[in-house]
């Protein structure tokens, strides 16, 4: 690929881990900055989709529906807040996660499986590990990114609370990433033509976005359903945005949620990891 950070002659196979030639932490920037470099060519079309699809989520759920909402008097099992001041945290933090996890799937099954980018880097000083890492930081590039323009078209619908509402943003990057490690394992180990993501889509992705506490409040679910709704990450993802933005919660109670998104991340990293060396090592 012309202009690739691979078509170095010097990288076309594998040296000694101490070689001067490659730095031995270089790797996963490398591997982060070939998969930038592919982002580009579509960098306007995902850019304008980070700005559109708030808007318009905003406009039809926060503002259309929620003068609806808030018309009813339905403003007290929300804590006295708008609709729209409840639900726009929690729309920023499940696009990250969207985002995340459609990166985690079948682009990266892709790059195993049909295009073998994977196989190429690893035959360069490049380790499974520092492939993996690559991914991960492409993870956070893009959630952070999409985080960000969804933050500030929050902030212009004046559903950004306080100053330290921007604090959503990597509360959205955290939880999309302690989602996307998992969907990044499954990406590794598959062996076949990537019909599970289709299952994680449709059983595990919709029903977290649509009982995750994003449209109303959890307290409304049934007792016997409402601890899947403890376990979703977007759940504790969402009690963090509302509590930066003021709306609900307090920043005590958001430790245990943040200890429990970190801990999924972490764990997530170090499998994904050892994932990609199995595959990769031959």
């Amino acid at each position: 690929m012309s202009g690739s950070p691979f078509t170095d002659p010097s990288l076309t196979a594998r040296s000694d881990p101490g070689d001067p030639r490659f730095p031995a932490d270089r790797g996963a920037l490398l591997v982060w900055e070939y998969l930038i470099r592919g982002w580009r060519r579509y960098l306007l079309s995902s850019t304008a989709e980070a700005v559109g699809a708030p808007l318009l989520y905003l406009l039809a759920m926060g503002v259309g529906l929620g003068t609806l909402v808030d018309r009813g008097g339905r403003t007290a099992a929300l804590q006295g807040v708008s609709y729209l001041q409840f639900i726009a945290p929690a729309l920023l933090v499940a696009a990250a996660v969207q985002t995340g996890m459609n990166e985690a799937s079948y682009p990266t099954f892709a790059r195993f499986k049909w295009q073998r980018i994977f196989w190429g880097i690893s035959a360069t000083p490049i380790t499974p590990r520092q492939i993996a890492d690559g991914q991960l930081l492409y993870y956070l590039t893009r959630m952070a990114t999409g985080s960000a323009l969804y933050y500030l078209v929050v902030a212009a619908f004046g559903a950004a609370g306080r100053p330290l509402g921007v604090v959503m943003i990597a509360v959205g990057t955290l939880t999309g990433l302690s989602c996307a490690v998992w969907v990044m394992v499954v990406s590794a180990t598959l062996r076949g033509e990537g019909g599970a993501f289709n299952v994680i889509f449709r059983f595990v992705l919709i029903p977290m976005t649509l009982f995750s506490g994003s449209f109303f409040p959890i307290a409304q679910l049934p007792l016997v359903v409402r601890w899947l709704a403890w376990l979703s990450p977007l759940w504790h993802g969402n009690q963090l945005a509302r509590a930066a933005t003021g709306t609900h919660g307090d920043w005590p109670s958001s430790f245990g949620h943040l200890a429990y998104l970190a801990a999924l991340a972490v764990v997530g990293v170090a499998v994904a990891r050892r994932r990609f060396e199995k595959r990769l090592v031959v």
